[in-house]
């Protein structure tokens, strides 16, 4: 396992831990990049105009935008009320049947090879705090965290402008070319680039194999872009 030496003669170990923040930037990046591409692609098999598929591509980028941001605010919503419910739900137990809570702390801690002796020390020291013994219940029984009381507002906001900015790139060709022909052509390259730069770091971030996952993500932006390409062309 890797370490650094501090001067003390101690040392301290690198683990990676991944955000909220991190994983609304995935999520909106890589839907962005991917799902503007495959219109941008679709459409440049069917028009002849570039004009047409970049109001369409800004249209589809707004729409997605708000799409990904409400569905980003409605989980983050959703997780607050969840741990509410069953912080209400521990409280209520705490109170009501006392015993039986005692009874399942024993049992988190006996999982972690602590003798009986020590599991009634444990958990008498424990119940003495209501809080800490609910927000241990929480933790080690329900397996929750409490979430960042502004979870559902950051995680909208992330996601939609992360959509935003990686619906944009793919879309961008069309701005300086010619024709719908050359505007894929340019958009291919350039999406490529961006794909497999945003798997690289993407994968670095969570603790993958960085060129396998850049590959990865890189495959499946095309896949759907040629899908939606090839789709446009049989039905025109």
């Amino acid at each position: 396992m890797d370490s650094q030496n501090h001067p003390n003669g101690h040392h301290s170990e690198k683990h990676l831990k991944s955000s909220d923040f991190i994983t609304d930037v995935v999520i909106g990046m890589s839907d962005g990049l991917t799902v503007p591409f495959a219109l941008a692609a679709g459409l440049s098999g069917a028009v002849s105009s570039n004009s047409i598929i970049i109001t369409a591509g800004i249209a589809e980028i707004v729409a997605g935008c708000i799409a990904m941001g409400l569905g980003g605010y409605l989980a983050g919503k959703t997780e607050q009320e969840h741990y509410q419910s069953e912080l209400k739900r521990e409280y209520e137990e705490v109170e009501r049947v006392p015993e039986r809570e005692m009874e399942e702390v024993k049992e988190i801690f006996a999982s972690y090879g602590i003798s009986p002796h020590g599991q009634d020390i444990l958990a008498k020291e424990l119940a003495s705090d209501k809080h800490k013994w609910v927000d241990f219940m929480m933790k080690f029984e329900l397996g929750l965290e409490q979430p960042n009381p502004n979870r559902a507002r950051n995680s909208a906001l992330t996601i939609g402008t992360a959509y935003f900015v990686g619906g944009l790139l793919p879309l961008s060709a069309y701005l300086f070319t010619t024709t719908p022909e050359k505007g894929l052509l340019v958009s291919c390259i350039f999406t490529t680039i961006c794909l497999f730069v945003f798997g690289y770091f993407k994968s670095k971030m969570t603790g993958q194999a960085p060129i396998k996952g850049a590959l990865k993500v890189t495959m499946i932006g095309l896949i759907a872009a040629a899908a939606a390409f090839g789709i446009a062309k049989l039905v025109g």
